[in-house]
């Protein structure tokens, strides 16, 4: 029979968390500040416990069981319950004390707004590690519910049930170019002529077709996309050195065009606005860290530089 009065280590559950996320041995004890035979210990009892090997070793390390997928929401949860009772007779500064979140945004958000969140964080919950996890709304509800992010921030994906969210705020488009230095003290407006004769770079999931290319259709127009990435970090690399142009979230326009020596200029074409919202597991609440993650972000968004909406 399994049961915690026989003298089950609590502390077993803590390695298999470290597992489970560091997807290795010797990471999960340097996480947990223990030595690998330690943690190579603590996985025989673990494993003695659910009859099962829970974790396989592979080329990248060690992957979880089908039986330790099922595992890890459950254990997840009851250590954050442990680890609140904890906190109720600690102090606030210490409350966060070695905590983790995982936000789900994707990397314009990240480059837009990651610094600000970290110092946010600092701030109000002193001693959290924020994790970011890219996300977007076509697989945002997927992530959350397998619970491999806490809460995300994405234009959309939370039409279910299992999911509450909430506006954060708007966002719309700009037009991001490499112009020459003479000119970037005054750049020149786009005009649509000179917009369509352009080469493209296209930021998108799918790489083919963008919310660019079906507002020009309307118009009787098509553009001409060189190259497409899915991530936005990759812009400024591939906008350096040529005529090219690529229409973003402002947003992010204008943060990597503060770092790379970009140029932001409207879009010479009436783009579509975009809602961007807050996102959890209704369940989620439940765990103080999550919740004050999720308050914090809610109640600030509005002073953060550069947020949609903001």
């Amino acid at each position: 029979m399994n049961d915690i009065d026989i003298g089950f280590d609590l502390n077993g559950l803590r390695v298999f968390e470290a597992l489970y996320e560091e997807g290795g041995a010797t990471r999960a004890a340097l996480r947990l500040s223990l030595t690998q035979s330690a943690v190579s210990a603590a996985l025989g009892r673990l494993r003695k416990v659910y009859g099962d090997p829970l974790f396989t070793r592979t080329g990248r390390g060690l992957a979880p069981t089908l039986r330790a997928q099922e595992l890890r929401p459950v254990i997840g949860e009851a250590l954050n319950k442990c680890r609140e009772s904890l906190a109720l007779g600690t102090s606030p500064a210490a409350r966060y004390q070695g905590r983790s979140v995982v936000l789900g945004l994707s990397d314009d958000f990240e480059i837009a707004m990651g610094p600000w969140l970290v110092r946010l964080l600092a701030q109000h919950a002193p001693g959290l590690r924020l994790a970011f996890r890219q996300t977007h709304s076509q697989i945002v509800a997927e992530m959350l519910m397998a619970r491999e992010i806490d809460l995300a921030i994405t234009a959309g994906g939370f039409a279910t049930r299992w999911l509450s969210h909430q506006a954060l705020g708007e966002g719309g488009y700009a037009c991001v170019v490499d112009a020459p230095a003479a000119r970037r003290r005054k750049p020149a407006p786009l005009t649509v002529q000179d917009y369509v004769a352009r080469d493209h770079i296209l930021i998108s999931s799918g790489g083919f077709i963008g919310v660019v290319d079906e507002v020009l259709a309307a118009l009787g127009h098509q553009r001409r996309v060189v190259a497409s990435t899915t991530h936005f970090a990759a812009l400024p690399y591939l906008l350096k050195g040529t005529q090219a142009v690529a229409t973003v979230p402002a947003h992010a326009a204008h943060a990597m065009a503060g770092l790379a020596g970009l140029t932001v200029l409207p879009c010479p074409v009436a783009m579509p606005r975009f809602a961007v919202e807050l996102g959890w597991r209704t369940d989620a609440l439940r765990d103080s860290a999550v919740a004050q993650v999720q308050s914090v972000l809610a109640a600030h968004w509005g002073a953060m530089p550069l947020a949609p909406g903001g």
